[in-house]
Protein backbone atom coordinates (compact mmCIF):
# COMPACT_ATOMS: atom_id res chain seq x y z
CA UNK A 1 0.00 0.00 0.00
CA UNK A 2 2.90 2.28 1.29
CA UNK A 3 4.81 1.43 -1.93
CA UNK A 4 1.84 2.08 -4.38
CA UNK A 5 1.21 5.79 -2.48
CA UNK A 6 4.74 6.61 -2.78
CA UNK A 7 4.91 5.49 -6.55
CA UNK A 8 2.35 7.50 -7.27
CA UNK A 9 3.15 10.76 -5.51
CA UNK A 10 7.05 10.08 -7.52
CA UNK A 11 5.33 10.18 -10.61
CA UNK A 12 3.38 13.17 -9.97
CA UNK A 13 6.34 14.74 -8.70
CA UNK A 14 8.46 13.50 -11.96
CA UNK A 15 5.72 15.06 -14.24
CA UNK A 16 5.33 18.13 -12.90
CA UNK A 17 9.38 18.59 -12.64
CA UNK A 18 8.82 17.51 -16.48
CA UNK A 19 6.23 19.69 -17.44
CA UNK A 20 7.38 22.68 -15.15
CA UNK A 21 7.82 25.17 -17.73
CA UNK A 22 4.75 24.24 -19.91
CA UNK A 23 2.21 26.29 -17.42
CA UNK A 24 1.49 28.37 -20.75
CA UNK A 25 1.34 25.83 -23.55
CA UNK A 26 -0.04 22.10 -24.09
CA UNK A 27 2.31 19.31 -25.23
CA UNK A 28 1.08 20.10 -28.73
CA UNK A 29 3.20 23.27 -28.99
CA UNK A 30 3.58 26.59 -27.90
CA UNK A 31 -0.06 28.21 -27.05
CA UNK A 32 -0.57 31.90 -25.21
CA UNK A 33 -1.99 31.62 -22.10
CA UNK A 34 -5.54 31.33 -22.09
CA UNK A 35 -6.09 30.44 -25.88
CA UNK A 36 -8.00 26.75 -26.97
CA UNK A 37 -5.88 24.53 -29.22
CA UNK A 38 -8.49 22.29 -31.39
CA UNK A 39 -6.06 19.70 -31.84
CA UNK A 40 -7.70 16.45 -30.60
CA UNK A 41 -11.24 16.22 -30.60
CA UNK A 42 -12.30 19.52 -29.46
CA UNK A 43 -10.89 22.42 -27.83
CA UNK A 44 -8.88 22.86 -24.82
CA UNK A 45 -6.74 24.73 -23.19
CA UNK A 46 -3.90 23.89 -20.28
CA UNK A 47 -6.78 24.25 -17.88
CA UNK A 48 -8.48 21.31 -19.07
CA UNK A 49 -5.06 19.53 -19.43
CA UNK A 50 -3.93 19.98 -15.70
CA UNK A 51 -7.90 19.29 -14.72
CA UNK A 52 -7.98 16.09 -16.99
CA UNK A 53 -3.75 14.60 -15.44
CA UNK A 54 -4.73 15.92 -11.56
CA UNK A 55 -7.92 14.21 -11.57
CA UNK A 56 -6.38 11.01 -12.98
CA UNK A 57 -3.97 11.09 -9.64
CA UNK A 58 -7.14 12.14 -7.66
CA UNK A 59 -9.42 9.51 -8.42
CA UNK A 60 -6.55 6.83 -8.46
CA UNK A 61 -5.84 7.46 -5.08
CA UNK A 62 -9.59 7.82 -4.17
CA UNK A 63 -10.19 4.23 -6.16
CA UNK A 64 -7.34 2.96 -3.44
CA UNK A 65 -8.78 3.68 -0.74
CA UNK A 66 -11.91 2.74 -1.61
CA UNK A 67 -10.05 -0.91 -2.80
CA UNK A 68 -8.57 -0.75 0.83
CA UNK A 69 -11.99 -0.89 2.62
CA UNK A 70 -13.22 -3.14 0.54
CA UNK A 71 -10.49 -5.70 1.89
CA UNK A 72 -11.73 -5.19 5.31
CA UNK A 73 -14.24 -7.27 7.54
CA UNK A 74 -16.65 -6.09 9.90
CA UNK A 75 -17.44 -2.55 7.69
CA UNK A 76 -20.78 -1.14 7.83
CA UNK A 77 -22.78 -2.20 4.92
CA UNK A 78 -23.57 1.18 3.95
CA UNK A 79 -20.09 2.23 3.89
CA UNK A 80 -18.98 -0.61 1.83
CA UNK A 81 -21.61 0.56 -0.54
CA UNK A 82 -20.49 4.20 -0.80
CA UNK A 83 -16.63 2.70 -1.40
CA UNK A 84 -18.35 0.38 -4.25
CA UNK A 85 -20.54 3.63 -5.89
CA UNK A 86 -16.88 5.56 -5.94
CA UNK A 87 -15.15 3.23 -7.14
CA UNK A 88 -17.55 2.26 -10.18
CA UNK A 89 -18.15 6.05 -11.06
CA UNK A 90 -14.25 6.98 -10.83
CA UNK A 91 -12.57 4.18 -12.73
CA UNK A 92 -14.46 5.02 -16.19
CA UNK A 93 -14.21 8.81 -15.19
CA UNK A 94 -10.09 8.21 -15.42
CA UNK A 95 -10.62 5.95 -18.44
CA UNK A 96 -12.36 9.22 -20.13
CA UNK A 97 -9.75 11.64 -18.68
CA UNK A 98 -6.94 9.25 -20.19
CA UNK A 99 -8.74 9.08 -23.71
CA UNK A 100 -8.44 13.16 -23.44
CA UNK A 101 -5.05 13.30 -23.19
CA UNK A 102 -4.00 10.85 -25.36
CA UNK A 103 -6.15 12.95 -27.86
CA UNK A 104 -4.48 16.17 -26.64
CA UNK A 105 -0.82 15.01 -27.01
CA UNK A 106 -0.86 14.54 -23.11
CA UNK A 107 -1.27 11.17 -22.53
CA UNK A 108 1.34 8.74 -20.01
CA UNK A 109 2.21 12.35 -18.45
CA UNK A 110 0.97 11.38 -15.27
CA UNK A 111 -0.51 14.00 -12.55
CA UNK A 112 0.98 17.47 -12.20
CA UNK A 113 1.09 18.30 -8.31
CA UNK A 114 0.56 22.07 -8.65
CA UNK A 115 -3.41 23.06 -8.39
CA UNK A 116 -4.12 19.30 -7.25
CA UNK A 117 -6.81 19.19 -4.83
CA UNK A 118 -6.37 18.05 -1.22
CA UNK A 119 -4.92 14.04 -1.27
CA UNK A 120 -4.33 11.92 1.67
CA UNK A 121 -0.92 11.25 2.97
CA UNK A 122 1.20 8.54 3.58
CA UNK A 123 0.30 8.72 6.81
CA UNK A 124 -3.62 9.26 6.33
CA UNK A 125 -3.40 6.09 3.90
CA UNK A 126 -1.71 3.86 6.67
CA UNK A 127 -3.87 4.44 9.06
CA UNK A 128 -6.20 3.40 7.07
CA UNK A 129 -4.39 0.57 6.00
CA UNK A 130 -4.28 -0.96 9.24
CA UNK A 131 -8.12 0.60 10.74
CA UNK A 132 -10.52 -2.18 11.61
CA UNK A 133 -14.16 -2.53 12.10
CA UNK A 134 -16.46 0.58 12.54
CA UNK A 135 -12.75 2.61 13.16
CA UNK A 136 -12.22 1.88 9.18
CA UNK A 137 -15.39 2.58 8.54
CA UNK A 138 -15.07 6.16 10.28
CA UNK A 139 -11.37 7.49 9.20
CA UNK A 140 -12.35 6.00 5.30
CA UNK A 141 -15.74 8.62 6.21
CA UNK A 142 -13.55 11.47 7.31
CA UNK A 143 -10.46 10.92 4.76
CA UNK A 144 -13.34 10.55 1.33
CA UNK A 145 -14.48 13.39 2.91
CA UNK A 146 -11.98 15.85 2.47
CA UNK A 147 -10.86 13.96 -0.14
CA UNK A 148 -13.98 14.65 -2.54
CA UNK A 149 -13.44 18.54 -1.20
CA UNK A 150 -9.98 18.26 -3.27
CA UNK A 151 -11.88 16.73 -6.53
CA UNK A 152 -14.83 19.29 -6.14
CA UNK A 153 -12.40 22.11 -5.51
CA UNK A 154 -10.09 20.83 -9.04
CA UNK A 155 -13.50 20.76 -10.80
CA UNK A 156 -14.23 24.78 -10.00
CA UNK A 157 -11.22 25.49 -11.04
CA UNK A 158 -11.95 23.90 -14.47
CA UNK A 159 -15.46 25.00 -15.07
CA UNK A 160 -14.25 28.32 -14.33
CA UNK A 161 -10.73 28.14 -16.55
CA UNK A 162 -11.48 24.93 -18.80
CA UNK A 163 -12.71 25.68 -22.44
CA UNK A 164 -13.00 22.15 -23.58
CA UNK A 165 -17.03 21.39 -22.83
CA UNK A 166 -16.37 17.65 -21.83
CA UNK A 167 -14.02 18.41 -19.50
CA UNK A 168 -16.01 20.84 -18.16
CA UNK A 169 -19.16 18.87 -18.25
CA UNK A 170 -17.23 16.06 -16.07
CA UNK A 171 -16.71 18.49 -14.19
CA UNK A 172 -19.40 19.89 -13.30
CA UNK A 173 -20.95 16.28 -12.55
CA UNK A 174 -18.07 15.86 -10.23
CA UNK A 175 -19.08 19.08 -8.56
CA UNK A 176 -22.84 17.41 -8.04
CA UNK A 177 -22.10 13.80 -7.70
CA UNK A 178 -19.43 14.39 -4.82
CA UNK A 179 -21.27 17.44 -2.76
CA UNK A 180 -24.39 14.86 -2.90
CA UNK A 181 -21.52 11.88 -1.40
CA UNK A 182 -20.27 14.34 1.24
CA UNK A 183 -23.54 14.90 2.55
CA UNK A 184 -24.03 11.17 2.82
CA UNK A 185 -21.11 10.53 4.24
CA UNK A 186 -21.29 13.16 7.14
CA UNK A 187 -24.84 11.28 7.49
CA UNK A 188 -23.03 8.26 7.78
CA UNK A 189 -20.50 9.54 10.22
CA UNK A 190 -23.36 10.49 12.49
CA UNK A 191 -24.08 6.67 12.81
CA UNK A 192 -21.05 5.31 13.74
Amino acid sequence: MKTRTIALVSSALIASLMLAGCSTSTSTGDMPAGQASTEGTSAFTNADVDFAMNMVVHHTQAIEMADVLLNKENIDPSVMELARTIKAAQGPEIDTMNSWLDAWGAGGMGGMDHGMGETMSADDMAALDVATGAEASRLFLEQMTVHHQGAIDMAQTEIKDGANPDAIALAEAIVSDQTSEIALMKELLATL
